[in-house]
């Protein structure tokens, strides 16, 4: 798939793997990005995930049952390696929640991938799951919401991370964070460098979640093929 820039010259359109490791709602994912100008293939081959332009990891259902099913083709070790050479990766909802320490649910405590600090837990809203539209609040300088800082964005969970615990330090820019609120403050995006993830369903969430995709299909460094 190949696009073309205003002067005639031909322009790479961004790849993007859209990891398979038997989470659901991986087609709709991979069907937003393509509509928004991503080359996009699913599968969960380590040399295709390495080698993309973008990574998504999106991830549906329990914490545990998410990070059992990731590890079991290694996909916590190619997110790893991946933000180890400053290669864009983008987590959704339960493949946001996972990238923390740990995920606490019924009382049992998984262990995450570790790529930030803190403990996933439930809301603390007195109806759950949270499901349906809900508006974010977005720093000015967010290049995942440009232009959508005002739009609402599509929720179901029940359980989030409601603090952040990552300092900054050293040469690394603070993480700039998103929040909601529903029952209390829970973080809806997070961009972090190469790691960016949200809590809400961006294919899921109309013409704003289509063009928070394509900030993030458009923020890609694209590598020579």
């Amino acid at each position: 798939m190949t696009g073309a820039a205003e002067n005639g010259s031909a322009e790479r359109v961004p790849s993007i793997v859209v990891l398979d490791y038997g989470s659901g709602n991986i087609h709709s994912a991979a069907k937003a990005l393509e509509a928004v100008g991503a080359d996009v293939t699913v599968t969960s081959d380590r040399r295709a995930a390495m080698d993309a332009d973008g990574l998504v990891v999106p991830g549906v259902g329990a914490f545990k049952a998410v990070i059992d099913q990731l590890r079991s083709v290694r996909g916590g070790e190619i997110i790893d390696r991946r933000l180890a050479g400053g290669r864009p990766v983008l987590g959704i909802c339960v493949g946001m929640q996972v990238l923390f320490a740990h995920g606490v649910e019924h009382g049992h405590d998984a262990e995450g991938l570790g790529e930030w600090p803190g403990t996933i837990e439930r809301l603390k809203a007195p109806v759950l799951p949270h499901m349906g539209w809900n508006t974010v609040n977005a720093p000015a300088d967010s290049v995942l919401f440009d232009g959508v800082r005002d739009e609402r964005f599509y929720f179901v969970h029940s359980f989030g991370a409601q603090q952040w615990e990552l300092e900054a330090s050293g040469p690394f820019a603070a993480a700039k964070l998103t929040w909601a609120d529903y029952g209390g403050p829970f973080l809806a995006a997070v961009e972090n460098g190469p790691l960016t993830a949200t809590q809400f369903h961006p294919e899921k969430s109309g013409q704003a979640g289509m063009r928070l995709l394509r900030n993030w299909v458009q923020s890609l460094p694209v590598h020579a093929a």
